[in-house]
């Protein structure tokens, strides 16, 4: 029985963290930005209003890479498709395979935040000395205006972590 009990504990502790993941996709929770459709972006319109977008880039500490956004600041219209590039080089002698995890703030202005299409989404491979320029298709939903949550929210961040994946196997 306490074997039973254990094994399903330890069970549950590795699937909380994708579900954890997912609630927040789904959610907004916790900072995480909407991932949109090219068909839901399409339905949505621009507006006159704006709103600053802030990036920014980060490495882990083993991640060998120097990680930049080509701007820091654009302003953008409430409902327009937007793209941001970011630079990415290796700097090790050794292909280097890592993904972004992102996140938005303020908090509450994260279920707004949808990302079309993202360097994030899938993992990225550099290889010794390799520079490449990534794009992110995004837009801030409209609909932020109506929330006395994220009332007075004058500029979003946009920030990625990228994390070096180990690609050996083990």
């Amino acid at each position: 029985m306490a074997l039973s009990l254990a094994v399903a504990m330890l069970g549950l502790g590795y699937a909380s963290v994708p579900l954890y993941r997912i609630f927040c996709q789904v959610t907004g929770f916790g900072g995480t930005p909407q991932i949109a459709s090219e068909a839901k972006a399409a339905a949505v319109n621009a507006t006159g209003e704006t709103i600053s977008v802030r990036f920014d880039s980060n490495t882990a500490p083993d991640m060998p890479w120097q990680f930049k956004p080509e701007q820091v600041t654009e302003t953008a219209q409430l409902g327009e498709r937007k793209i941001a590039f970011f630079i990415a080089r290796n700097n090790s002698d050794k292909p280097v395979t890592g993904q972004a995890s992102y996140n938005v703030e303020p908090e509450q202005a994260a279920p707004y935040f949808n990302k079309i299409q993202c360097f994030c989404f899938t993992k990225q491979t550099l290889q010794p000395g390799e520079e490449v320029r990534m794009p992110v298709t995004y837009y801030v939903d409209p609909a932020i205006l109506k929330d006395e949550n994220a009332k007075g929210v004058e500029q979003v961040t946009l920030s990625y972590t990228f994390h070096k994946l180990d690609e050996s196997g083990s």
